[in-house]
């Protein structure tokens, strides 16, 4: 495995009460930090109930991060594909590749929340069939293939072809896996990447280790070729100068966010609430799917034992939440960069070798050191004996002084 690449994901999960337009301007200023500290990838979701997820629409969120940032890939984290006519999405990753100057990333799901399903008047279980339907689907037109027609139950193509293909040659896919292996499947079938969204929950976490050969199976069978460099991995996060300090900030936010949005609204099966704060940053890493509330040394290591678990991945993508603070998030965020993503990917080994070598052979460096205080030695002797010479003709009479005492009648 190469560099692992490092993301952030919003989907995202804000805390009913705050003004929702600062909640959105906040998100966008995210994007930008992310964008200044290097972060390779951001990504945004799609939803349309819950109070929490407040992202209708992540092209329409992405053209705004898009004008703000110069370098970091934008992705779908997903656009739900059964609610939106194939032709239409198509157009607008277009669009959008265009105006980031080609920084999209497809991501495509079937729509996480049953509510939006139940509001649109669509039956989940049709919703992942669609979903690789419309992956096809777009895939060709995004290709530029010539003019075709398509008649599907729900959607129809007359002679479609688009009009602006994307600024980019091959713009990246990726579909969502949560925990069943439905999405790495299609996955393989269809060649793309993946975004596991899974790694979030116990079960999801538990389901790791064989995820991927469900997605190697798929594209064997569809003649297809998947890469783990294309294998993005959600962890969550909140990360401090020392574990303490992270989780007096993050305790009361992880508590609610985990009973009244988890438990309380999601009611997601097999999680309970926490009894307190405190039990809530003391339990979130063994029940709450993997969380990780302390140091960049405890990330560290929790990054290198998901590579083991997983067999490797290409970017992992800290969950984005408001357990703490503003200010104590983006230093989260900051600290990541600074410690966590050097440190990862071997950036500092150089130096340490460079320091080892240096403290090792200190006895060939210690001879150098004296040979040049040698000639240190040997310019001072010579400025002495400059100086000397230059005492001594100042002291001898000058023979070209006239003789005056002729002159005086002495």
């Amino acid at each position: 495995m190469g560099r692992l690449k490092f993301g952030g994901f919003i989907a995202p999960h804000h805390p009913i009460g705050e003004n929702p337009t600062l909640q959105l301007q906040r998100d966008l200023e995210l994007a930008e930090h992310l964008d200044r500290l290097g972060y390779d990838e951001f990504w945004c979701g799609e939803h349309h109930s819950t109070g929490w997820e407040i992202i209708a629409s992540p092209e329409l969120f992405l053209a705004a991060a898009g004008e703000r940032t110069h370098r970091i890939m934008l992705g779908t984290g997903v656009i739900s594909l059964p609610y939106h006519h194939p032709f239409n999405t198509a157009q607008r990753l277009v669009q959008l590749d265009h105006m980031t100057r080609g920084r999209v990333i497809f991501g495509s799901g079937p729509g996480a929340l049953p509510s939006d399903a139940h509001t649109l008047g669509l039956d989940p279980m049709i919703l992942r069939d669609r979903q690789d339907e419309a992956i096809g689907v777009i895939r060709r037109l995004l290709n530029g293939e010539d003019r075709f027609s398509y008649e599907s139950e729900w959607f129809t193509l007359n002679d479609a072809r688009l009009q602006l293909l994307p600024l980019q040659d091959d713009m990246p896919f990726a579909v969502a896996s949560m925990v069943s292996p439905s999405g790495m499947t299609l996955a393989g079938k269809h060649g793309t990447g993946v975004l596991s969204i899974g790694s979030m929950s116990t079960a999801g976490l538990q389901a790791l280790p064989n995820q991927w050969a469900f997605a190697e199976d798929s594209a064997a069978k569809n003649n297809n070729r998947v890469i783990r460099d294309d294998w993005r991995v959600v962890m969550s996060w909140h990360i401090a100068e020392t574990k303490e300090e992270a989780q007096q900030q993050a305790k009361h936010g992880l508590y609610r966010w985990h009973n009244e949005y988890t438990v309380g609204t999601l009611m997601r099966p097999g999680a309970e609430a926490y009894s307190s704060p405190d039990a809530a940053v003391e339990e979130a890493s063994v029940e709450g799917g993997g969380a990780i509330v302390g140091t960049p040394d405890d990330l560290i290591k929790a990054i290198r034992e998901m590579r083991e678990l997983t067999g490797g991945f290409g970017t992992v993508i800290g969950f984005a939440h408001d357990w703490a603070n503003r200010e104590d998030t983006l230093r989260s965020w900051d600290l990541v960069a600074r410690y966590v993503i050097p440190e990862v990917n071997g950036m500092l080994d150089g130096y340490r070798e460079s320091q080892r070598h240096v403290i090792e052979n200190r006895e060939s460096f210690d001879r150098a050191g004296a040979a040049v205080m040698a000639k240190i030695m040997e310019n001072e002797k010579a400025v002495e004996a400059m100086q000397e010479e230059a005492q001594g003709q100042t002291a001898m009479p000058s023979h070209h002084a006239p003789d005056l005492s002729d002159q005086t009648g002495g």
